[in-house]
């Protein structure tokens, strides 16, 4: 009998240590949800990194980088980090706040199509090295798009065309509209919304697909970024699951997640929180742009997209980077299998010197060899890490190996786009860099 005890309890302990080296291993366990945490639960030096921070962002704001902005960074699924600066616009009116409402332009990429995929891929409805004509029909008459696979497109690797810019399609060379494209006032065949007293016709959508089936494919196969096959993901996706794509994405990521303010179109929406405005158009609005997509395409495609148009908060941005970076969990539930999370984080084209994943972005190849001001993000990062930049000002990035979360909010294209004070001044790396740095400075203090 003795002997039996010392047995079960020598597996009892055998047992804990596996669970131990187990959740070592996998860094975060299953069931984790981000939780409010501190700089100091981590021992860094809370007096430097909010000095540093706030020098970065002070600077940028007094030289018009962008009016305000706000800054979250999270540890092991803790949020040790959450800081907001200046204002809504340079009139200092409206304070920036922690739940403000943000136009996320291509980030939209990565947090709107992008999971629905990878949850596609995992379904076996869509494979990453079959041609994309299979799925997108029209590519099949095309000669230079019909063996284009997906994994090509989504690594950027297809040789698209980076843009084409739709607006010129429905605007006289005057400025004015082009009634059978653009109305001032809805009308049975102008329901899709574009901003206030702007509807575009309902079957626009299908122009803009002619246009991109029709664009020219470059023969030489090197990365070159292309929004446009984002611009046909929504309605792919819709006719594999028989869902609107704004549907599929609420049932099965974002309301599951608890991203309560996530989505499209948040101005159609009672949501208390400030939506943070973002330039005054001169090209077709004609007034400041809030509430309603900033990107024109998306705009046109009645603020429903998958290039741009999503909208949120910092706080739901980190709920599914969280569940990027805990490959495919969230609070126990599993949404995206391990390997397919895994396959669209990694470098795809190295031979190529392309630096991409499936969608997401990746670090500068030898980015820890750079300086900050040439490297791409910080170049603390590891190169396993993993997001992508928004037009707008937005930026977002997990690092599984620091198991860090980073997001950086602005309207930096307040009041124009052409303000690239934010890129000239590096703000966005600069302010990640604080953080790794911090971290350091902990290790070497440690005995």
């Amino acid at each position: 009998m003795k002997n039996i005890i010392i047995i079960l309890i020598s597996l009892f302990f055998q047992t804990l240590a596996a669970q131990d080296s187990l959740s070592t291993l996998l860094r975060l366990p299953a069931a984790s949800t981000l939780q409010q945490s501190s700089l100091a639960h981590y021992k860094l030096d809370s007096l430097y990194i909010h000095n540093q921070v706030d020098s970065i962002i002070t600077n940028g704001i007094k030289n018009q980088s962008f009016p305000g902005a706000q800054v979250l960074v999270s540890k092991n699924g803790n949020i040790i980090f959450h800081k907001t600066y200046g204002h809504h616009t340079y009139d200092s009116v409206q304070p920036v706040q922690v739940d403000d409402l943000y136009d996320l332009a291509s980030v939209t990429k990565i947090l709107g199509p992008l999971p629905a995929i990878m949850k596609l891929v995992d379904d076996g409805k869509l494979n990453l090295d079959q041609p994309f004509s299979n799925y997108w029909k029209p590519w099949k008459r095309r000669k230079d798009k019909r063996h284009i696979t997906l994994r090509e497109i989504l690594a950027h690797q297809a040789g698209l065309q980076p843009y084409i810019v739709f607006l010129n399609t429905t605007l006289k060379n005057n400025g004015k509209f082009k009634k059978r494209f653009l109305r001032n006032s809805p009308k049975i065949k102008f329901q899709n919304k574009a901003y206030d007293h702007i509807y575009v016709r309902n079957n626009f959508n299908r122009k803009m697909y002619r246009m991109i089936n029709r664009s020219k494919v470059s023969e030489e196969k090197i990365y070159t970024y292309s929004g446009l096959a984002f611009l046909l993901f929504p309605e792919l996706i819709e006719q594999l699951t028989d869902k609107s794509f704004n549907d599929y994405l609420q049932t099965e990521f974002y309301g599951p997640l608890g991203m309560h303010t996530f989505g499209f179109l948040p101005k159609n929406k009672n949501f208390s929180n400030n939506i943070v405005p973002t330039e005054i158009d001169t090209l077709y609005r004609h007034t400041l742009t809030k509430g309603w997509v900033h990107d024109e395409n998306a705009s046109l495609l009645g603020g429903i997209s998958g290039n741009a148009g999503l909208f949120g908060t910092a706080d739901d941005l980190a709920i599914i980077m969280q569940l990027f970076l805990q490959k495919g969990i969230y609070a126990g539930k599993r949404y995206i299998s391990e390997n397919t999370v895994n396959e669209f984080i990694k470098v795809q084209y190295l031979e190529n010197g392309n630096r991409r994943g499936l969608g997401f972005d990746k670090p500068y190849l030898n980015n820890e060899d750079y300086t900050l001001q040439n490297a791409y993000p910080a170049p603390e990062v590891d190169q396993g890490s993993f997001g992508h930049s928004g037009f707008t000002g937005t930026f977002v990035w997990a690092d599984p190996e620091h198991e860090l979360i980073y997001i950086f909010l602005s309207n930096r294209v307040y009041p124009t786009r052409e303000n690239r004070n934010i890129y000239d001044l590096n703000i966005r790396p600069a302010v990640q860099q604080v953080f790794y740095k911090a971290f350091d400075n902990v290790l070497q203090r440690t005995p």
